[in-house]
């Protein structure tokens, strides 16, 4: 016999064993050397309140570590980390890891403090969704398996993250909970079998028959009090001893009573029983529970689904042009500068740029574009990308934590990492409201004893069950939830907590000009050679400053040049004004004609100001003499652009254009769309200044820009969105990515975000409301114990549903 369990892990203490640890003042009983080191280790980090927010027991280091101890030295090797460990310098390495064993947010909590005191780590981030971890460490200082043994050593297990493991854990998740509910759902059926004749007998039933009703009701439900209903009594006992207040013990004191009032009304076959009542409570709160799950899963699934878009392996062209022979090659061993053999109906393997063949790419769950795009020799093709028609060779130019797919999950999970606002608002009030509920459960026991002591037990356990807030804490997080899910398969990616609610409330929407509402596939319409060289030899110089950037006018420039580039250097780029270098001895710039003319404090020609009001994008350049050339470049406005405006102004929203191009080409593109509010050339530090003086004049900012040269006023308005082409992507951060680059999918998810701040305030409403009612009736005795849990449900199950109904969205 054991004399006590481990206040750690729960395990029993054996009867020769005394290993006490003094935690929160208090002498704690350990069942082993493993859990009283753990504890200690805890206590001696300053952790100690771990204990009080827990409400799961680890496993225990007794049972774990042995066999995991042996498996941590693989860990170190460099081939074992290849496909999970990048390195971010000399000796700073991050892995991306899966754990198991967490069970809520004290789980969290404890891994990130722990883990993160070890010497050697400089960061650890762990998503609560996905049990996804990244950690950082310093290989000099600390190894990967000594990370991973302190993990094992708390009781937690971490693995490589692998999308199909966490797969296989989220169904482990749904085939228990399925069980539990179904073992609910079938006590409940056969339940009311029995209880329903008592009910139409209206007492004419017999005593011994009656009698042996109650019996097959109590024997049918206790597998639902204690295996379906089990998380709920464990939870809520732990509540207890944590002197914790949470939702799972209104639910647990009521079933428990209900169920003890009825084993007792039993026993002395008198009294009312309430096994229909706790059967049907039970199955109707596992259901919504299910449902909630299983959309926060399919919500989840989307990172998921993009995390195993790559495939394993890759055919190689090991001396591509001479040799066209393949070898299989493991994906993570690509570099950059490998050939490989895409076929049709293969996937891209990593980002890179075509070099042979004519095919079509379905990037669909990359972008939301269900159309397949046509590839062919100098495109760029996306790692996950599924080639549709005929074989391409594709030289790799990303591999890894380099690539746009990477790039995409690190986004994903960043917003899955943090808690809105309106989400943390609403944990409090329900955390207050079960306090607040419990001090009334109890008011109304005693006055109801006092009044009439036969009702007393079933009004106190309806007024517990009924006014359960867990459609209130619901209300937020599940529909935020699936509205991200929804957002991400159209293309729109959300990378903040609180973007979505931000976007429905802006009231100003802010956007850039080149790339954002116009295509950014600028071409070169003209050049107006100003001194003696020829349009080529300026052309060339202009493409040459322009070699490094990643501006739609550079690539324009680049695009238009015929013969070989000089060599530029000194580079020195000046953000929102233009570049100056030095070629060939002689220092250059190009950009605005301002800037440009500095270089000299020379005039522009009067032939050249005459091209400023063309309405087309003019850079001018320019060396110590003056101006040497003008360049008339044109850019099309998006096709989709127009209506984005017009809903947007139609809807009540101030639309203001802001950029840095000279105000004729501002001026035409906003004619062209609409837009009064013109505001050009602007410098990157005036619409900083722009944006803040929307902000203090109390507006809601939304900026659309392209992410790297916007980056300062997308950090400083309320809500961003870049734009999601390019090597960009992964150093964005903004709110929201359009990864589509099609404004449709802006104009999409400007509407569900609307109708997901909709949704939420429904939900909202419904729970308060609920409840208003529900607990008045309940506390008059109006409201039976079945009563009671079919309304709870109910209002949980149709918060869930019309969360869900955030996924169908009428568009055209």
């Amino acid at each position: 016999m054991s004399k006590a369990s481990c206040y750690h892990c729960g395990l029993p203490i054996p009867d020769d064993v005394d290993l006490p640890v003094v935690i929160n003042d208090e002498r704690r009983a350990m069942c082993c050397n493993g859990c009283q080191a753990v504890a200690q280790s805890i206590v001696d980090n300053g952790l100690a309140d771990y204990y009080r927010s827990r409400d799961a027991l680890p496993e225990s280091p007794r049972e774990a570590m042995p066999a995991i101890l042996d498996q941590l030295a693989m860990f170190d090797h460099a081939d074992f980390q290849k496909s999970f460990v990048k390195a971010l310098g000399e000796h700073e390495r991050e892995a991306s890891l899966l754990l198991e064993g967490i069970t809520c947010a004290a789980c969290i909590w404890l891994n990130e403090q722990h883990v993160g005191k070890l010497p050697g780590v400089t960061a650890v981030d762990i998503n609560y969704a996905t049990r996804r971890a990244r950690v950082r460490w310093d290989e000099s200082r600390i190894k990967l398996s000594d990370i991973l043994g302190a993990i094992a050593a708390i009781g937690y297990r971490a693995y490589p993250y692998d999308a199909s493991r966490n797969e296989e854990l989220a169904k482990k998740e749904r085939r228990e909970a399925l069980w539990r509910l179904w073992v609910a759902g079938f006590g409940m059926m056969q339940v009311m079998m029995y209880a329903y004749p008592v009910y139409i007998a209206d007492g004419d039933m017999t005593p011994d028959i009656e009698s042996l009703m109650r019996w097959a009701s109590l024997l049918l439900t206790l597998p639902v009090v204690f295996y379906s209903s089990a998380p709920f009594f464990r939870h809520a006992w732990r509540d207890i001893k944590l002197r914790r207040v949470g939702m799972d013990v209104p639910v647990a004191l009521g079933v428990g009573a209900a169920f003890i009032a009825s084993c007792w009304a039993t026993f002395v076959a008198g009294g009312e029983v309430y096994f229909d009542s706790v059967t049907m409570f039970v199955f109707f709160l596992l259901g919504g529970r299910y449902l909630e799950m299983t959309a926060r899963q399919k919500a989840v699934s989307v990172t998921e689904a993009l995390a195993k878009l790559l495939p394993a392996f890759a055919q190689k062209l090991i001396n591509f042009p001479v040799d066209r022979s393949t070898e299989q090659r493991v994906v993570a061993d690509l570099h950059v500068g490998d050939h490989v053999l895409v076929r049709a109906g293969d996937i891209v393997p990593a980002d890179g740029r075509v070099v042979e063949g004519i095919s079509a790419a379905d990037e669909s769950l990359l972008t939301g574009e269900s159309k397949p795009v046509t590839k062919k020799p100098g495109d760029l093709v996306t790692g996950g990308s599924v080639n549709t028609e005929s074989p391409l060779v594709v030289r790799v130019e990303h591999v890894g934590e380099g690539t746009r797919l990477s790039a995409i999950i690190q986004l994903m999970e960043r917003a899955a990492a943090e808690k809105p606002r309106i989400v943390e608002m609403a944990d409090r009030v329900a955390s207050y409201f079960v306090a607040a509920l419990l001090v009334v459960a109890a008011l109304v026991a005693v006055g109801w004893y006092l009044y009439d002591p036969s009702q007393a037990l079933w009004i106190t356990v309806s007024v517990l069950v009924v006014t359960c807030p867990c459609a209130l804490s619901l209300a937020t997080p599940i529909a935020l939830t699936v509205s991200a899910g929804a957002l991400a398969r159209d293309g729109l990616l959300v990378t903040r907590g609180h973007a979505i609610e931000t976007l429905a409330r802006a009231t100003h929407f802010v956007f850039d000009k080149t790339g954002t509402l116009t295509a950014g596939r600028m071409h070169l319409i003209d050049v107006d050679p100003l001194a003696a060289r020829s349009r080529e030899d300026y052309l060339a110089l202009a493409a040459a400053l322009e070699q490094a950037s990643e501006h739609p006018v550079a690539s324009a420039l680049r695009a238009a040049a015929t013969r070989e580039l000089p060599v530029a250097d000194q580079i020195l780029s000046e953000p929102g004004q233009g570049i100056e270098g030095v070629v060939d001895g002689c220092r250059y710039r190009i950009g605005r004609p301002d800037y440009v003319l500095q270089l000299s404090q020379a005039k522009l020609p009067a032939s050249a100001a005459s091209v400023l009001d063309s309405g087309d994008t003019v850079v001018v350049l320019g060396d110590a003499s003056g101006c040497l050339a003008v360049f008339r470049i044109g850019d099309e406005v998006r096709p989709e652009s127009k209506r984005l405006i017009a809903e947007l102004q139609a809807a009540g929203r101030h639309v203001v254009l802001l950029t840095g191009d000279a105000p004729g080409v501002a001026a035409r593109v906003g004619r062209e769309l609409g837009i009064a509010d013109i505001r050009a050339g602007v410098t990157p530090q005036g619409k900083h200044a722009c944006v803040t003086e929307l902000q203090t004049a109390g507006a809601v900012v939304a900026m659309v820009g392209d992410g790297v040269n916007d980056a300062p006023v997308l950090a400083q308005a309320q809500v961003s969105v870049a734009m999601g082409g390019g090597a960009q992507l992964a150093r964005t951060q903004s709110d929201f990515v359009l990864l589509s680059e099609n404004l449709n999918h802006l104009r999409h998810g400007l509407l569900r975000g609307q109708k997901t701040l909709r949704v939420i305030h429904q939900n909202l409403w419904w729970s308060f409301a609920y409840n208003f009612v529900a607990l008045p009736l309940a506390i008059t005795g109006h409201v039976t114990p079945w009563l009671a849990g079919i309304g709870m449900s109910a209002s949980s199950l149709l918060v869930v549903l019309n969360s869900l109904r955030i996924q169908r969205l009428e568009t055209d």
